[in-house]
């Protein structure tokens, strides 16, 4: 089986120094690509002259994650696409696991490890944890991470399993999938794109799977820090750009609902002095309401649409009943 694996670049010259010879050491099986996001600082040319074996792909401007990925893909021939962080420390054998499960698993096309902090290696990390699930409302958490709580890695999540979305900080998708769905939904520009990807795939009836055999180390918010206000605006405008596109059901109901606890959220911002925040959350609404009309013409071109994964509400279980582990959901 023929993989890449493509790791997107913007002005991220020390992490590429720091990370890329793990990526280099453990995946002889593997052809090695950059895409750099027009970066302003010698990315390149430390890359060109450092890693002559790695091959580079330049975009001619930063779209973000989405459009980075998707214009760079273009260009690479793999049966399997590996879209990695530039901020991740990979392990022996981490290709491995991965390999058998598409090789022996035909309708599997998409694939996330176990993903766990940098950090702090016995702790599963922010951005995926153990594998991907999403509430009646939207809101997306983890095996192993659920909202700021983070479990303690103790062997509990080894297994392959099915789950609702990978992490786009180390992603696997089979390329005839990615063509197929059209690549990441580019008005997203950064984050949950993978959280849409995935929908799409399983409202088309492709499975996506973790595999706890396979493990890699996370920093997390190198990129863009989760205490960032564009970091609050993404998150919340992003999150209802998925629902509209792929929920099924009434979703003018489930978005109103939506609206109430952001409000809530909002009020929390203001009650901490978190302005930046508080204002996050109002231009990701307009920005949502300037979206809409061409949110609902894509959701009209998916025909066949898949409930959610899990029926209860993660926010009411966690903040009301005191649910902080994945286990007690």
């Amino acid at each position: 089986m023929k993989i890449a694996v493509v790791i997107l670049n913007w002005n991220g010259k020390e992490l590429l120094e720091r990370f890329l010879p793990s990526v280099m050491k453990f995946s002889s099986e593997a052809d090695i690509y950059v895409i750099d996001n027009a970066s302003s600082d010698n990315s390149v040319t430390f890359l060109k002259s450092s890693f002559s074996e790695v091959t580079v792909i330049q975009n001619n401007k930063n779209g973000g994650y989405a459009q980075g990925y998707n214009n760079g893909l273009k260009l690479i021939d793999a049966e399997v696409f590996c879209l990695l962080n530039s901020d991740i420390e990979v392990s022996k054998n981490w290709l491995e696991p991965v390999v058998s499960v598409f090789e022996k698993e035909t309708d599997t096309a998409v694939l996330q490890p176990k993903i766990l902090d940098y950090n702090r290696k016995d702790y599963f990390e922010y951005a995926g944890a153990a594998g991907g699930f999403i509430d009646k409302l939207g809101y997306p958490y983890c095996r192993g991470r659920i909202f700021n709580t983070l479990e303690k890695d103790s062997g509990q999540y080894n297994d392959v399993a099915p789950i609702f979305w990978a992490s786009g900080a180390c992603f696997f998708i089979k390329k005839e999938v990615f063509d197929t769905l059209g690549g990441f939904d580019e008005s997203f520009f950064a984050h949950m794109e993978e959280i849409d990807l995935c929908w799409r795939a399983k409202n088309k009836g492709y499975n996506v799977v973790y595999n706890g055999k396979s493990q890699v180390y996370h920093i997390g918010g190198a990129t863009l820090n989760n205490s960032h206000p564009k970091k609050t605006f993404l998150n919340f405008r992003n999150s209802l750009f998925c629902l509209v596109k792929n929920a099924k059901g009434p979703i003018f109901s489930i978005i109103f609902k939506r609206f109430v606890l952001d409000g809530v959220a909002g009020i929390v911002f203001l009650a901490q002095l978190k302005l930046l925040h508080f204002w996050a959350i109002i231009k990701a609404h307009f920005s949502f309401y300037a979206h809409l009309p061409d949110l609902l013409k894509k959701r009209k071109s998916t025909k066949d649409k898949i409930k959610y994964y899990q029926k209860t509400s993660v926010v009411w279980s966690y903040f009301v009943n005191k649910k902080r582990y994945f286990k007690s959901l």
